[in-house]
């Protein structure tokens, strides 16, 4: 059998890993800016000039709110063009509801401080509109945040998008999806650990 590949679509560099899941497939990332050296120069909004239906998987974390939200059907289309009948889309995005409650009961205000990363400090504004110190640092404006997703308007966006089997959860301000376009395969439910249905 040949190797599985997943396209890793805005990950900045192969030097950030992904998901243990995806260990021994072929990785190719997708990205806008060459700096990374990505596989495929691409804007994530034009990705249905790619081959079709070349892809087991398409991985998108933390850049789908890197669009404006009128934009976001072009991205999901384009996951679904590149993607094979069989494959899945795997997305992870900041959970701004989560964000928004947590605010309002701690009494944040917006340039509090929400977490602490790895990296630093991130505020309520950083998850809401993008992480301030790497925008500026970097003089990128496609760093910023130009639309936000709660569970149920991300399961809206990819259901309107022919994505008619999802699988979605929310923890620790992230909401991470599988999206299929039929029936998850017996070897995605087995690798992503999907609850099987009663037969």
């Amino acid at each position: 059998m040949s190797t599985r590949r997943v396209l890793n679509v805005g990950g900045n560099s192969k030097a950030i890993p992904l998901p243990p899941i995806y260990d021994g497939w072929e990785h190719l990332l997708l990205d806008i800016d060459p700096r990374g050296k990505p596989d495929v120069v691409c804007d994530a909004r034009a990705m249905t000039s790619l081959p079709a239906a070349a892809y087991d998987a398409v991985y998108c974390s933390h850049n789908l709110e890197h669009y404006h939200r009128h934009d976001v059907p072009k991205v999901l289309s384009g996951f679904r063009h590149v993607l094979k009948p069989d494959g899945f889309v795997h997305l992870r995005v900041p959970d701004i509801g989560a964000v928004m409650q947590i605010a309002v009961q701690k009494n944040l205000d917006i340039d509090d401080v929400l977490y602490q990363s790895p990296a630093g400090p991130i505020t309520v504004r950083d998850v809401i509109y993008g992480w301030g110190v790497e925008i500026e640092r970097s003089g990128n404006d496609f760093f910023a945040h130009k639309t936000g997703f709660t569970a149920k308007s991300l399961t809206r966006a990819l259901q309107a998008c022919g994505f008619a089997n999802l699988f979605v959860g929310t923890a620790n301000l992230e909401i991470v999806a599988y999206a299929f376009t039929g029936k998850a395969s017996e070897y995605a439910t087995a690798l992503l650990k999907l609850p099987v249905a009663a037969t």
